[in-house]
């Protein structure tokens, strides 16, 4: 797991291709905005998000975000522990968000 800034994240993100991002936040945390393309896997729904997690493809690239930057960094450790080899934090969450990303 590799804890990044928003810039940092975001070009790492852009460099990765196909790669994936992922929402750790609750579903009335998604009505505050969302990342555009950003795959839902609430991990404070323990049950779905190990559920989903084990559908996710372990060879792809990961970048996860939450609301301030501490559930995704636990979503990027259980992930790692099952195997996953590239997952990226990003540090400060959603709630640092500037809209960044242009695909």
């Amino acid at each position: 797991m590799k804890n990044l800034s928003q810039h940092d994240w975001v070009a790492a993100l852009l460099q990765q291709q196909g790669a994936k991002i992922l929402d750790v936040r609750t579903l009335p945390e998604l009505e505050e905005g969302k990342i555009p393309e950003a795959i839902n896997l609430d991990i404070l729904n323990p049950q779905d998000f190990m559920e989903g997690i084990e559908k996710l493809d372990k060879s792809s690239h990961y970048f996860v975000y939450c609301k301030a930057g501490s559930r995704s960094a636990q979503a990027c450790a259980i992930m790692q522990q099952l195997g996953f080899e590239h997952t990226y934090n990003l540090e400060g969450g959603f709630s640092e968000w500037n809209g960044a990303i242009e695909y």
